[in-house]
């Protein structure tokens, strides 16, 4: 049955066609089976506030289809975001397995697709598969390791078109697209959204795009940034 957002929803895990390259996902079929009957679906308008920073935590989300932004703010209002989560991504895993706080907030940032599944059946499905857990280790250490590269990346950056080199560089890695125009991004990020992923104000980034605009580095069309001179990206950082 076609969604309201044109998503192509699988209700049964096993028929998900990315499953197989999601670190989380990727389990047996009598796992995947069980995992089903624990499950709540959902489907998620853009914009819509998943947990909140602070709250205890209810369960994890299982990320099935579209984006997620994850911001924390400081005690003055300020926000940042910490992390865009993609596809077979699990949100609020660490803080349910400790039973603290949510560390970060999370909301949609396009229509997405999300499984619920409650605290407690979450820790018993942990506790009584090793694949389960594994994966879930294995997941939150790549979070680890993205965050610390992050920390790094923002960390040794000089300047502020530096680090916003550095994150359109890391989306033509991880996202872009080969055309004959360059490197497309499909970037459904607001200014401040940018700005927030890289601790500056909107009106800089406004400022620094402008500028890689006017230097023939990128073109923008619409909701796509298209990266004319990759080169001359990587210079800035030295790369």
């Amino acid at each position: 049955m076609p969604t309201p957002y044109n998503l192509n929803v699988h209700n049964d895990c096993s028929e998900c066609d990315v499953r197989a390259g999601r670190t989380f996902c990727n389990l047996a079929p009598e796992t995947l089976a069980e995992l089903d009957t624990i499950k709540f679906t959902g489907i998620y308008p853009k914009g819509s506030l998943l947990f909140v920073e602070g709250e205890q935590p209810r369960g994890v989300f299982l990320l099935c289809a579209g984006r997620v932004k994850l911001t924390t703010s400081s005690s003055e209002g300020k926000t940042l975001i910490v992390k865009i989560a993609e596809v077979g991504e699990v949100l609020g895993a660490s803080a349910t397995i400790l039973g603290k706080a949510y560390e970060v907030s999370a909301e949609t940032i396009e229509p997405s697709q999300l499984n619920f599944i409650k605290r407690d059946d979450f820790v018993r499905f942990l506790s009584s598969h090793v694949d389960v857990c594994m994966h879930t280790a294995q997941q939150l250490s790549e979070k680890y390791q993205s965050a610390q590269r992050e920390i790094r990346s923002l960390g040794l950056s000089q300047t502020t078109s530096e680090k916003l080199a550095r994150l359109l560089l890391d989306w033509c890695n991880k996202n872009g697209e080969q055309t004959t125009r360059g490197i497309r991004l499909s970037v459904l990020l607001t200014h401040e959204e940018v700005a927030q992923m890289i601790g500056t104000t909107r009106e800089t980034v406004t400022r620094i795009f402008s500028d890689f605009k006017k230097r023939q580095i990128i073109e923008v069309k619409g909701s796509n940034i298209f990266v004319l001179a990759k080169p001359k990206l990587e210079a800035m950082i030295g790369s």
